[in-house]
């Protein structure tokens, strides 16, 4: 068949699929962010394979880090990112051999090949932005998983985002709306600190989550019990954080790094899935 129609019935379907979203689903998104290097990732890919174990599926799980690393969390191939549409979008225009046939506009493109951004697991669907434009730009990237987060998350139960550290994913509006924040950290005053303001942003951008929760991660334990300091404790406190629970430091997340395995492969009864889950059965 040729190329140019195998496109033009891909967009056809495409608009068959987005029609079929009609009968849409309340589609409760959770927010995970916090600071850079606190071990959100590991603990979106935990909260994930929580809520497929506990039948709150499907779910849309979105990598909205350009330092994207929940796919090894999961362990998901990923076949293609927004990131890597845009960049084919950019040089359609200067390669003599396009994949963008003639007659077909670019946004039609876009739809057509979305699918292909999107990998499937049984349980839950992941997305991932990839790595940002020129000097650090994200505005196209943005504007589509805007976009398309509107259009197909009323076909999940649940939603949850892997937030750069940061808050410009929620600062843009790229979510429609967050339902669930988890705020993390780890057990340093810099962390609470920028939780802290993860936390006023998120009011002062006029945003209403039923919760938002803080989490300190990655804490010394005594006698098999997680330990924040005091002063920790006290500067919780004096940043108005609502502590959810303390997930305690766990070899095993870095010996199952190091060798490449899957983080969510973890045996239940690791110490920080124990803990982690023990949180997530209070929250969510």
């Amino acid at each position: 068949m040729p190329y140019n129609t195998i496109m033009t019935e891909a967009i056809r379907l495409s608009k068959l699929v987005r029609g079929s979203h009609d009968n849409r689903i309340m589609t409760e998104i959770i927010a995970v962010t916090g600071k850079g290097g606190t071990g959100k990732t590991t603990l979106s890919g935990f909260a994930i394979d929580w809520l497929s174990r506990n039948g709150r599926t499907p779910i849309l799980a979105v990598d909205a880090d350009a330092n994207a690393n929940l796919a090894d969390v999961l362990g998901a191939d990923v076949d293609a990112t927004l990131a890597e549409l845009r960049d084919t979008i950019n040089s359609a225009d200067m390669d003599e051999d396009s994949p963008i046939p003639a007659g077909i506009s670019k946004q039609e493109w876009l739809d057509s090949r979305f699918a292909t951004a999107i990998t499937e697991e049984d349980d839950y669907d992941l997305l991932v932005m990839g790595r940002t434009q020129g000097k650090g730009c994200y505005c196209f990237v943005n504007g589509l998983l805007q976009s398309h987060i509107a259009r197909y998350s009323g076909s999940y139960r649940c939603l949850v985002v892997d937030n750069e550290a940061g808050m410009e994913h929620l600062s843009r509006g790229v979510l429609p709306q967050v339902d669930r924040m988890l705020i993390v950290s780890d057990c340093s005053r810099r962390g609470v600190q920028a939780a802290g303001r993860i936390q006023e942003l998120t009011r002062e951008l006029g945003l209403t989550p039923k919760s938002m929760d803080f989490i300190v991660n990655k804490a010394p334990s005594k006698d098999g019990v997680p330990v924040v300091a005091q002063g920790i404790s006290d500067e919780i406190e004096a940043q108005g954080l609502n502590l959810a629970g303390v997930v305690p430091e766990d070899p095993l997340v870095a010996e199952y790094d190091a060798d490449g395995r899957p983080t969510v492969t973890l045996p239940l009864d690791s110490p920080s899935r124990k803990a982690f889950d023990e949180i997530l059965e209070r929250i969510l």
